[in-house]
């Protein structure tokens, strides 16, 4: 069975951690980057768990885990030692149509975290399906050097000339010609060598201010 990618807006999305240790702490660290509402249960927390919970960035209910707990619970990570606790969270998720991952155990998953290269809002995800965590860890390292640094910053300048784009060219085809000539094979290069400042001057290039008016 093929898995569907996605990218979920966790932005204010209620999400429930259970488990308070090491893995948990890695799992609630993703979440948080994306701006979710981060529930952790557990009985005991790490030292940056609750480092979290006196900045007032997460939320913990000290105890077990309870059916109650996931009532406007969007998405659901199960990071216990405990495997009657992985299964009851499983089931209950199941259950009522809750996205719900138990780590190293992919039969009570229905959605796999992906291994991730992050360069700022450009993000790169590997996922073998949880078959092999350790093949999509060799390649996400691999993918971290072909795309440095410098690709956060170039993304984030291609937001800012597509919008301005949008803005400003009224004609749609030409507002698509404009947008699809933005990058070619060349400007990927020329940020991948480093050269970010003469691959910002090529898209201006395309972008003339004079193909940009109205």
């Amino acid at each position: 069975m093929e898995l569907y990618p996605i990218f979920l807006n966790l932005k204010d999305k209620k999400c429930l951690v259970v488990g308070g240790g090491k893995v948990a702490e890695r799992k609630v660290n993703a979440l948080a980057r994306c701006g979710a509402q981060i529930l952790v249960i557990s009985p005991r927390l790490t030292a940056g768990l609750q480092d979290m919970v006196n900045r007032g960035l997460i939320m913990h209910r000290r105890g077990y885990y309870q059916a109650s707990d996931l009532v406007n619970t969007f998405l659901v990570i199960s990071a216990t030692d405990d495997d009657a606790t992985n299964h009851a969270v499983a089931g209950d998720c199941m259950k009522n149509n809750i996205m719900v991952n138990v780590v190293d155990d992919p039969p009570r998953c229905n959605f796999f975290v992906p291994s991730v290269v992050h360069r700022g809002s450009l993000k790169l995800a590997i996922s073998t399906g949880g078959s092999s965590p350790k093949l999509a860890k060799i390649i996400r390292q691999r993918l971290e050097h072909e795309f440095g640094p410098a690709f956060s910053e170039f993304n984030k300048f291609l937001g800012m000339v597509r919008k301005q784009v949008q803005e400003q060219v009224r004609d749609p085809a030409r507002r698509e010609q404009i947008l699809k000539d933005l990058v070619d094979e060349t400007t990927f290069l020329m940020v991948k060598q480093g050269d970010l400042e003469k691959a910002k001057e090529r898209v201006n290039n395309v972008c003339h201010i004079d193909r940009c008016q109205p």
